[in-house]
């Protein structure tokens, strides 16, 4: 795939399985290592611990206990957002993106740069659409297109969670939450894929995500961060997220770390409106 697909996959984020090539020698190893300490050390510090300590309950680590995990309820979210993400061969710093997105149905983005839209893509259930402005082109994806490439199962449910905060898969009524350390632990399965979901004792906000597939244990980690007053929902304004996949051709794991920034959220019942339309002249691009 080219680099054009590859950026545009940046700039949805969780796609960013066609980035980052940056095998994990011991010196990089060592790096990351230290990267993804010092991440958990800063969600633990500034968000998880300072729930537990305030809601200690009397339950022993590992017990199952039952709560509700906050979630954010919209018809339409739009955002205004920065986005950056690193690897061997590219690095974005601070794009500008707008987001719109209509619950369960659909995710619109539009991306900007140097004061005019360079490019634009719809998401559904579906399928997933780019239009690249700059080049005249627009590319067309379908999930097991996407999962087959990447060796990773994706879904729009997991897009939308990584926007939004919220749970990734919906909870089952016997699935319970257990204590562990610093968290509270929810862990679910889709096909594949394990996730743990590392949740806020005090808020009951999900903090943290962590999705492996198995048996290529790529990976998954996400780190919310920022969390400020929406409507009537805490909702988190900074996203970090950082991949780890192995590739099927040399059997090494590349590595993309993200941010994803949000300047300004609003949840509203009305419309926005998605407008997308591809012209003409436009060549698509496999």
């Amino acid at each position: 795939m080219n680099s054009k697909i590859i950026w545009w996959f940046g700039i949805v984020g969780c796609l960013l399985f066609t980035a980052c090539h940056k095998p994990r020698t011991q010196s990089t190893q060592s790096s990351e290592v230290l990267s993804k300490k010092d991440s958990a050390k800063v969600v633990t510090a500034d968000t998880i611990r300072a729930d537990t300590v305030a809601a200690r309950q009397p339950e022993e680590e590992g017990s199952k206990i039952n709560i509700n995990v906050e979630e954010i309820n919209f018809s339409y979210l739009l955002a205004r957002s920065k986005f950056s993400f690193k690897s061997r061969t590219q690095n974005i710093d601070n794009a500008n993106v707008n987001l719109r997105v209509k619950k369960d149905s659909l995710i619109w983005l539009s991306v900007t740069g140097a004061g005019f839209e360079v490019a634009r893509g719809i998401i559904t259930p579906d399928s997933i659409v780019f239009i690249d402005k700059f080049h005249k082109e627009y590319f067309v994806f379908t999930y097991p297109q996407i999962s087959r490439q990447f060796n990773f199962e994706l879904s729009f449910p997991l897009i939308q969670s990584l926007i939004v905060g919220n749970l990734p898969l919906p909870r089952e009524p016997d699935q319970k939450v257990r204590r562990e350390k610093d968290y509270l632990l929810l862990r679910q399965k889709e096909g594949r894929i394990m996730i743990d979901n590392y949740i806020g004792e005090n808020t009951r906000k999900l903090k943290r995500l962590q999705a492996v597939e198995q048996p290529s244990r790529n990976s998954l980690t996400l780190d919310y961060e920022d969390f400020q007053q929406l409507s009537n929902y805490l909702f988190p304004y900074t996203s970090l997220i950082t991949l780890d996949v192995k590739s099927p051709q040399d059997q090494q794991y590349y590595q993309t770390v993200i941010r994803i920034k949000h300047n300004k959220v609003e949840l509203t019942d009305s419309s926005p409106g998605f407008p997308f339309n591809i012209p003409s002249s436009y060549k698509r691009k496999q």
